[in-house]
């Protein structure tokens, strides 16, 4: 028998009939599903100091669980002392086991992890079915060691899901056990 992440064995067996029977979907194939997740860290520090970057691959390797790999610059800006070409950044992108090891360590671990936390923000849908939200900073996940943290760093997290809407999409992150805020209605 083959390793399956526990997340998406719920999919299959929870989430898929739930979302069928909340949009009335007549195929089970018109269920939207999480595609992939895409971090992104932006470390403008790094132009003076070419060390962070480093420090930043090691710290998303350990987060993600996958290589991280630097992002550049792609044009001169003069008033940042930006060249093409410098690394300014870090990102990764998970799809399959590690997307879903990843989604389930952050709901169950990471977020509850932030100070004064109250949910996520549910205004970061894109209008196609995607989410995206800021983290202040990456010592919420356990895999990083405060001792050894040179710099607090934030990161974006983004959800590509193959919804239409970003209701599908929201339906399905919830599911996936996101913590969102309760919305009042006026």
């Amino acid at each position: 028998m083959s390793y399956k992440p526990r997340l998406q064995e719920q999919y299959s067996s929870d989430i898929v009939p739930a979302l069928m029977k909340q949009f009335s979907y007549k195929s089970v194939m018109q269920v939207p599903r999480l595609v992939k997740i895409s971090l992104n860290q932006g470390i403008g520090a790094a132009l003076t100091d070419k060390k962070l970057i480093d420090y930043g691959i090691e710290e998303m390797t350990a987060i993600s669980g996958q290589k991280a790999v630097p992002t550049v610059s792609k044009k001169d800006i003069s008033n940042f002392k930006l060249r093409k070409g410098n690394a300014v950044g870090v990102r990764v992108t998970l799809r399959g086991d590690k997307m879903y090891e990843f989604l389930e360590r952050l709901v169950a671990v990471a977020l509850p992890r932030v100070r004064d936390f109250r949910g996520i923000n549910d205004k970061g849908f894109d209008g196609r079915g995607n989410y995206s939200f800021g983290i202040t900073e990456q010592i919420i996940f356990p895999e990083i060691d405060i001792d050894k943290v040179n710099k607090i760093n934030g990161m974006d997290i983004t959800f590509v899901t193959t919804a239409n809407t970003d209701q599908e999409a929201l339906a399905l992150l919830k599911e996936f056990g996101l913590p969102f805020k309760n919305q009042k209605k006026a």
